[in-house]
C-alpha cells in the first residue's frame, strides 16, 4: 500500500519549545496545538513528534544547568514528559482535541512484533481522530541518551522513522530557523536558503554546520539523515521555522516554505 496523502508528521524541537532563558514557551504551544487542530479539521491526520523533555525538567526542577550523567537525564527526561503532555493535553483540549502518548525504544521498531502493534496504534489513533504525540522513551533507553551516534538522533531521525512507519506523505521538521542554508546564517548574513532539494548528495551534507542551538542537541546534520530515510521511501520533508507555525498551512498546500527535499517517489 503507498502512501496516506492526508497524513503528516510534524516534529518540533527543544529550540522552538523553549524561549532565551530555557523556560517553555507558552505561546508556542498554543500556537502549534490551534495549528495543527486546524489543519486536522481540514481533513488530514496529524502525528507529533516532540522534544522537550528534559529541557523542560531542568526548568521544572530549578537546576542551573542540564544534567549531564546519563541516570540524572533519564530522570529529568521522566518529570519533563510529564510536563510537556500536561501542556499539550491542556492547548490542544483548548481547540477541543484529543491527544495520546506514545514512546517508543529502538526495539519497538527494530522487532516485527512490536512493529506492527505499533503500526495498529498509530492507525487505530488516527482513525478516531486522536494526536499523537511521540517520543524516545529516554528514561528507560540510555543508548538513545547517551550515544553520539543514536539511533533516533535528536528526534529528528525518530520523526522520520515515524513518518516511514507510518506511510506519511509529508514530515515537516520545525527548526529554530528559517530552512536549510548554503552556510550557516548565524555566523554568515548573507547565507541563501536553499528552497528545494531533489537529492541528499555529499555536497549538501558538506553545507551542513555542527549541533544547533544551545537548548537542543540536534543540528542540520541530522537533519539531513532524517531528510535521506524519509525521501528514499518517498516522503517528502520540508524543514522550517518553528516560531512560525502559520507556515505549516502553506507546507500542505504545496506553496513554497522553508526547504522541501523532495521524496523519490514525487520526484
Amino acid at each position: 500500500m503507498g502512501l496516506y496523502h492526508n497524513r503528516i508528521v510534524v516534529k518540533v524541537g527543544t529550540s522552538t519549545l523553549t524561549n532565551e532563558i530555557g523556560k517553555s514557551d507558552l505561546r508556542t504551544f498554543d500556537r502549534l496545538a490551534r495549528t495543527l487542530s486546524d489543519i486536522q479539521n481540514m481533513g488530514f491526520e496529524v502525528i507529533l513528534v516532540s522534544s522537550g523533555a528534559i529541557a523542560v525538567a531542568t526548568n521544572k526542577l530549578n537546576m542551573k544547568t542540564k544534567p549531564t550523567s546519563m541516570w540524572m537525564k533519564q530522570a529529568a527526561a521522566a518529570v519533563g514528559q510529564c510536563s510537556i503532555m500536561f501542556l499539550y493535553d491542556k492547548f490542544f483540549g483548548d481547540y477541543d482535541k484529543t491527544i495520546a502518548q506514545i514512546l517508543l525504544n529502538a526495539d519497538d521498531i527494530e522487532q516485527e512484533e512490536k512493529k506492527d502493534n505499533l503500526i495498529n496504534t498509530f492507525n487505530s489513533l488516527l482513525e478516531m481522530g486522536v494526536i499523537p504525540v511521540v517520543n524516545e522513551n529516554d528514561s528507560v533507553s540510555y543508548p538513545e541518551i547517551e550515544s553520539e551516534e543514536r539511533l533516533f538522533g535528536d528526534n529528528d531521525m525518530l520523526s522520520a522513522v515515524v513518518a516511514v512507519l507510518c506511510k506519511a506523505k509529508m514530515l515537516i521538521i520545525l527548526s529554530d530557523i528559517n530552512g536549510f542554508y548554503d552556510s550557516d546564517p548565524r555566523l554568515h548574513p548573507d547565507a541563501k536558503l536553499i528552497e528545494r532539494i531533489e537529492k541528499i548528495d555529499e555536497s549538501v551534507y558538506s553545507l551542513a554546520g555542527g549541533a544547533g542551538s544551545r537548548r537542543g542537541t540536534g543540528g542540520m546534520k541530522t537533519k539531513l539523515q532524517a531528510a535521506g530515510l524519509a525521501t528514499s521511501n518517498g516522503v517528502d520533508v520540508i524543514v522550517t521555522n518553528g516560531k512560525k507555525p502559520d507556515s505549516l498551512y502553506e507546507a500542505i498546500k504545496g506553496n513554497r516554505v522553508g526547504t522541501l527535499f523532495v521524496g523519490k517517489a514525487s520526484q
